[in-house]
Order: structure tokens, then C-alpha cells, then sequence
């Protein structure tokens, strides 16, 4: 949920959410089996491949809060991407469930959230109790007399200390994600609270504001509440300036007591014997190594990323900005089928190469995304692109990005790479 829409190819976080979105690369691979593993990266890669090929250039998509899991439906019947710390811990439906609390019903998750709120009116109310496939949620639309307004909870777990219990408490980069405010802090005991003021376009097309409060306790416990100000996250009037929760209210609602418990009634599935290592490569290295391959014409302005996998820089030739972003990804050579068809380019040493120009993808005036997509024959994956702005939700500074494809290509193609890529096959 984490607040920000990743609509970006890279955002798989929020951040929605956070923490944008659906279709992301990673998976909880700690907690999969190989055999479901691959499975469901056949089907990402499916999806990626159409999207490269029908303009979308196949990225993984980062969440800027952590990855996130499309739920099929989410609060208030959308397929809104809820934040993959939403749905229940473990692994494949089939594994050993743990002994837990009892189940607590969608009813009681919405009875808690409304009692939670300030005195008002509610409607449109809809909840997913502990047994829900995608964990617990509520969401409702709340009205303190000055208008009509959603508010959605999801509720999870997150691996203690992980990368992705860090990255959904951790403030977005405005290059990422467009955002008026933002604060991340520790608590008393120990838990890690992020509070993000945004909005639900990136190109701002609307005045939908989306406020999101994230709250990651050291036991894994994962609370996310969002807000709008309007009845509904989107295709809906605004109803009012700002969404109803002051940040102190909102943070009163997600450190609420009461979801901690409800959290620990969600069952527990017992973790495959065997797992997997995380599939992507150190963020600050990625970023490390992007920089050193990029041309000695451009200077960075600015630069940021994930604590895996990805990272981005924003460059400036002296002609404008260009946004540049890549994803390093190991053990991705099951999904070469689905990633990369007929056309795609096979180099001697059977690296596949995938390029496209096309439109950019966040809505804002004349943005033109340039992509590299390869897959190395050990599994490993780099995929790059560069846009004409800073960013991908601001409107095009240039005609083109300004990097090329041949420039592109060659970073994408770069050895330097297989140092991150070079245990591939763990």
C-alpha cells in the first residue's frame, strides 16, 4: 500500500500502496518452492513479454515501498496491487500451516478499522478476514461531514530485518515517486513508521491525494493504512482539499494494538525445506556499476534505488535531464521463453537482447522510454531504460533521452555486470 502508485516498469513497491505494484519480479523466494517459483515467474514472464511487445518494455516493476502483489480484487473490488507483506507468510498453498490464533472475519477487521476512526459516517464497506489468500484487509468510504472519502487497511507479515521490511518503511525517491512529504522514523519499541502525503497519478491528471502510513514492527508484523480525498482511488470527483486523517490520526490508526493481533491469527505456512537466496543483485552495487558505464558526456544530477536489484540515476548532458533505471536480476534463464520470443537477437555467447522505443508510461506529456532488455545464458538478467525527462511522471524536457540505444545496448551487454551476476546459479 505504501502510498505511491508505482505505475513505473521497474515498480513491481508502492507504493501503494505501496508499495506500485502488480506484476512485480520478486516473488518471496524465501518462501517458494522451486517448483512454484518457476511457475510463477513463467507467468510473469508471459505478461512481461506481451508488454514489451505491445509497448511496455518488460521491466520489473518496483514497488517503492518493496514489491508488490497484485491481490485479484482488492478492497472495493479493483486489482489494486497490495503490498506483497499482505499476503500470508510462506509458501505455496499445500504447505504445513502453523498453529495460530483464532480467525479473525473481514466483519471484525471493518468493525475495528470503523472504531479506529473519528466520529462519522460510513458506506461501501468491504473486509478480508486472516484466512483471505492475500491476508487481512478493510476498506471503507468515510464521511466526518466534510465529504466522502476512502480508507483502506492491509495487514501481513514481513521477514524480520529483510530488505523488504526495510524497503516498505523506507521514504521514496521523488524521482520515483512524486509526493508532497514524506518521514520515516523509529518508535519506542523498536518499530519502523513511514508517513507519505501523495497522490494517486503520478502525472497528476487529477487532484486525488493518497496519504499511506506504514508500520513494520520487529516481530515482521506489516500494517498499512491509506487515505484519499475521494470516495474511491480513482474515477471518482475529489470530495475534498485533503484526505480526513491528520498524520497524527493516521498515525494513531496504523499503531493501533489491535492489528498486531490480528496479524498473529493470520496462519502460518511452514517454509519450503529448501529456499532460495534473493535473485537480485546488492542495489548499491547495480548503482555503483551503472554509473562507471555511463558515458563520460553526461554528469549525474542525481541518483537513488532499492536496496536490491535496482537502481537509477538521473544524467544531464547540457541539453536536459534524462532518467536512466535497471534492473539486475539472477536466475531468471526459466523465463527466457516467455521474456524474449523469435525476434529477439542471439548473440555468439547466446545472450538474448531485446530493445524498444516507445511511448513512456506514467502519462506525462511527450515521454519516450528507450529499453535494453537481456537475459546471459547463466540466468542473469539486465534490463535498462532511459527517458527525455527527469523523471517519469514529470513531462518531457527533451526530444529524446539522452543516452542512445547504441549506448544503452552497451552498458546493458557491459562484463562489468557478470561480477553481480556471477553466482547466478546458487
Amino acid at each position: 500500500m505504501p502510498g505511491l502508485q508505482p505505475d513505473d516498469p521497474f515498480e513491481g513497491r508502492l507504493v501503494a500502496s505501496l508499495r506500485d505494484t502488480g506484476s512485480a519480479f520478486d516473488a518471496d523466494r524465501g518462501a517458494l518452492a522451486d517448483g512454484g517459483l518457476k511457475r510463477g515467474r513463467r507467468m510473469r514472464a508471459r505478461r512481461q513479454r506481451a508488454a514489451v511487445l505491445g509497448g511496455a518494455a518488460g521491466m520489473a516493476l518496483v514497488g517503492v515501498g518493496g514489491a508488490l502483489l497484485v491481490a485479484g480484487g482488492g478492497p472495493g473490488g479493483d486489482d489494486r496491487p497490495v503490498a506483497a507483506a499482505s499476503a500470508p507468510a510462506g509458501g505455496e498453498p499445500g504447505t504445513g500451516v502453523s498453529a495460530a490464533p483464532g480467525p479473525v472475519s473481514g466483519e471484525e477487521v471493518v468493525r475495528t478499522l470503523k472504531k479506529l476512526l473519528p466520529r462519522g459516517e460510513f458506506r461501501a464497506e468491504q473486509g478480508r478476514g486472516t484466512d483471505a489468500r492475500y491476508g487481512p484487509s478493510a476498506h471503507v468510504v468515510f464521511d466526518d461531514g466534510q465529504g466522502a472519502a476512502a480508507v483502506g487497511l492491509v495487514l501481513g507479515r514481513v521477514e524480520p530485518g529483510s530488505a523488504r521490511a526495510r524497503d516498505i518503511t523506507r521514504c521514496p525517491d521523488k524521482e520515483l515517486v512524486a509526493h508532497q512529504s514524506c518521514t520515516s522514523s523509529t518508535l519506542p519499541d523498536g518499530s519502523r513508521l513511514m508517513l507519505l502525503k501523495g497522490f494517486e497519478y503520478p502525472d497528476r491528471r487529477a487532484e486525488t491525494k493518497l496519504w499511506t502510513a506504514e508500520l513494520v514492527t520487529p516481530e515482521g508484523q506489516h500494517v498499512g493504512v491509506s487515505e484519499w480525498n475521494a470516495p474511491a482511488q480513482k474515477d471518482a470527483p475529489v470530495s475534498r482539499p485533503e484526505p480526513p486523517l491528520s498524520q497524527d490520526q493516521l498515525t494513531k490508526v496504523v499503531t493501533a494494538p489491535q492489528w498486531r493481533a490480528v496479524v498473529d491469527a493470520i496462519p502460518r505456512r511452514d517454509a519450503p525445506a529448501t529456499q532460495r537466496p534473493e535473485s537480485g543483485a546488492e542495489g548499491l552495487s547495480v548503482r555503483r556499476t551503472l554509473t562507471a558505464l555511463l558515458p563520460a558526456r553526461v554528469e549525474v544530477v542525481a541518483k537513488g534505488g532499492q536496496e536490491s536489484e535496482y537502481a537509477f540515476v538521473v544524467v544531464d548532458d547540457g541539453k536536459g535531464r534524462t532518467f536512466v533505471q535497471v534492473n539486475v536480476q539472477r536466475g531468471m534463464g526459466d523465463t527466457a521463453d516467455g521474456l524474449f520470443g523469435p525476434d529477439a537477437e542471439t548473440r555468439p555467447d547466446g545472450t538474448l537482447v531485446a530493445s524498444r522505443q516507445g511511448p513512456g508510461e506514467k502519462g506525462a506529456e511527450g515521454v519516450v522510454m528507450w529499453t535494453v532488455d537481456t537475459l546471459r545464458t547463466d540466468g542473469g538478467r539486465v534490463v535498462i531504460s532511459a527517458f527525455n525527462s527527469g523523471a517519469q511522471h514529470e513531462n518531457a524536457t527533451r526530444s529524446t533521452p539522452a543516452l542512445t540505444m547504441k549506448e544503452l545496448r552497451a552498458i546493458a551487454l557491459a562484463p562489468e555486470w557478470d561480477a553481480l551476476l556471477g553466482d547466478s546459479d546458487r
